[in-house]
């Protein structure tokens, strides 16, 4: 079956992160097909066309992390080049899903309106869009930057993008993610997670870094590099001992708590250090079978999480043979907007400690 993967950059990394690169390496090289493993019977063109869009977000960002961020600028705390990738991303994500499915809404985490009232950083949003869309104008732009701030049906079809998922990851040059997927009915059909900065393989650093995991409902999931090479099925690990799982976490622990992750680990037996890295590459970590839990416990009952965050990690989890629920077992419920109101917190993982894990949650509540 053949899938249409977009653009290719090169990508020099060093020590986990990336680093070395030249301007030239993130020039994007010329459009081809590539051979995606999967013989998908559903949702053909809507892969095709979210593939194409999350490599064309992926190059963006790259490009963005490389030119913009600088020693000065995390010193300063300077946020204008997230925002400039947010923006630069969800435009071209937008554009190309328009082209294809005019009247899907999309639900986004950006709007327009303070994009229009900054002309210097138009101007480079501008520029940076239109090296991945050469025809694009700027009202056009703008136009497919603010359809992201619709409000659709949510029991009907749409989609959902994180333009950047994990923007502290982003500026610190580690951990993002560009986060796309479908949902129709409430339920997740496909996902696209575009991680250029996450090892190919954890355990072996000189595999190289930058993947694309990608999953359709029923039909599994699969990572290629970022140059849309070396396509995979992947699947989370088999471990059904939880003393000897490992698990992830974010890095920051604004909206989890790591305390809380801490006694969970000690009541399943777990030894080893938690793996911290931002953004839906956490969903990435346990697809691939890296580590067998995520956890996201919420600090407080105020907080609530957003669709974006999780719905393509959710999928490439639960079809790699995974599972996802809230702390309470229950499914995530994307019916109800932008948020996930009658969800608290996220666990995910292999499918085969999950009950386990949260009746340990359980058992937690209950003593405090």
């Amino acid at each position: 079956m053949l899938y249409h993967c977009g653009d290719e950059s090169a990508h020099d990394r060093r020590a986990g992160t990336p680093a070395g690169r030249t301007l030239q390496d993130l020039s994007i090289l010329s459009e081809r097909i590539v051979i995606i493993k999967g013989a998908y019977v559903n949702f053909q063109q809507e892969l095709q066309t979210a593939l194409l869009a999350v490599r064309k977000a992926s190059t963006l960002c790259a490009s963005v992390q490389f030119s913009l961020i600088t020693s000065d600028t995390l010193e300063k705390k300077d946020r204008s080049p997230v925002t400039i990738a947010d923006f630069g991303s969800q435009a071209v994500v937008s554009s190309i899903l328009a082209d294809s499915f005019a009247d899907d809404p999309l639900v986004g985490e950006e709007d327009s309106q303070d994009l229009e009232q900054n002309p210097d950083m138009l101007d480079k949003v501008f520029s940076l869009v239109r090296e991945q869309i050469p025809g694009i104008n700027k009202e056009n732009m703008l136009h497919a930057i603010a359809r992201g701030a619709v409000e659709p049906d949510y029991h009907g079809r749409y989609w959902t993008l994180d333009p950047i998922d994990g923007t502290k990851g982003f500026l610190r040059k580690e951990q993002y993610a560009v986060a796309l997927a479908l949902i129709e009915d409430g339920e997740v059909k496909l996902g696209v997670l575009g991680c250029p900065n996450l090892p190919l393989d954890f355990s072996d650093p000189e595999k190289g870094y930058g993947c694309i995991l990608y999953a359709v409902r029923g039909e599994g999931a699969f990572m290629c590099d970022m140059q849309g090479e070396n396509s995979t099925a992947i699947h989370a690990d088999g471990n059904v001992d939880s003393s000897t799982a490992r698990f992830v976490e974010s890095v920051e622990s604004a909206h989890s708590a790591h305390f809380v992750h801490a006694k969970i680990s000690a009541a399943l037996g777990i030894t080893s250090e938690p793996l911290r890295i931002d953004s839906q590459c956490k969903y990435a970590a346990v697809g691939r079978g890296d580590v067998s839990i995520y956890l996201r416990y919420p600090k407080d009952d105020v907080y609530r999480e957003k669709i974006w965050d999780h719905a393509a990690g959710l999928i490439v989890v639960e079809e790699a043979g995974g599972r996802v629920t809230d702390i309470f077992g229950e499914p995530l419920n994307f019916t109800l907007g932008r948020t996930l109101r009658e969800n608290r917190g996220v666990v995910a993982t292999n499918g085969a400690l999950h009950d386990h894990i949260i009746s340990i949650i359980s058992e937690l509540q209950q003593s405090r």
